[in-house]
């Protein structure tokens, strides 16, 4: 897979509708350079989700293109943009399924054929990465929903993608688990990391830009600061602001 591109993520005139009609994207278009950290912000039902969705082909949009680090997400890159674009779901038991933790964050590296040395490699550093190093013999559904979510992250970086999409990763959490959870994403600088979350606090914390979506649409795209404090925008949205 090819990272070297300016741009990690290309999405332009991105419009998808569900089978019931309702029109969840409208025209949606944005760049992130590599290795910049945004936040995806707005109300339910805004299409945060629906959008991350479509970063590697799990939606599939009518009119519109993705492009994930120079690779349009069609048919014959599917598999490669899929290996490139981790992501994490808001519920974390939607990715554990194995008997543990090391099945489950090995699953990844072993469907694409890695050795195992080096299958085993990607797994401990990766639960190092999330703070999450002694867990490997655990089994996920005795953990807490803030380890569970450490250990679903560990799955997609074991991967190595040089794109996070993480889909409201505090959602869940109580105060010590997502400050944990905050702390582990403020340390990455090898991925681009684009987080969807209601979580204002978790937006300026980690990102230095800030995407706000409203019914499909984007109204706000710049820095983080100067959107998430702006209190008339964030009210007319929906949304609060961090402080």
């Amino acid at each position: 897979m090819s990272s070297g591109n300016r741009y990690h993520i290309e999405v332009s005139g991105l419009s998808f509708q569900y089978p019931d009609g309702h029109a969840a994207l409208r025209d949606v278009s944005f760049r992130i350079p590599g290795y910049e950290k945004v936040a995806l912000v707005g109300a339910n039902g805004s299409g945060k989700s629906t959008l991350l969705l479509h970063l590697n082909g799990i939606l599939r949009a009518a009119s519109g293109t993705v492009t994930i680090c120079g690779m349009a997400l069609n048919d014959s890159n599917l598999s490669r943009i899929r290996a490139s674009v981790g992501l994490l779901f808001q519920n974390p038991d939607d990715q554990l399924f194995s008997l543990s933790v090391y099945e489950d964050v090995a699953f990844g590296p072993q469907h694409i054929g890695l050795p195992d040395a080096e299958i085993k490699t990607r797994v401990h550093r990766a639960l190092d990465d999330v703070g999450m190093s002694g867990y490997a013999e655990r089994m996920s559904h005795h953990m807490s929903m803030g380890e569970k979510k450490r250990v679903a992250l560990a799955t997609a970086l074991s991967m190595q993608p040089p794109v996070l999409a993480l889909d409201e990763p505090s959602a869940g959490l109580d105060p010590r688990g997502r400050r944990g959870f905050i702390e582990v994403v403020s340390r990455f600088d090898a991925q681009t990391v684009l987080i969807s979350t209601h979580d204002m606090r978790l937006a300026a914390q980690t990102c230095s830009r800030v995407i706000l979506l409203n019914a499909g649409q984007i109204v706000a795209d710049g820095d983080a600061a100067t959107i998430l404090y702006d209190r008339g925008l964030m009210e007319q949205h929906g949304l609060e602001t961090p402080d």
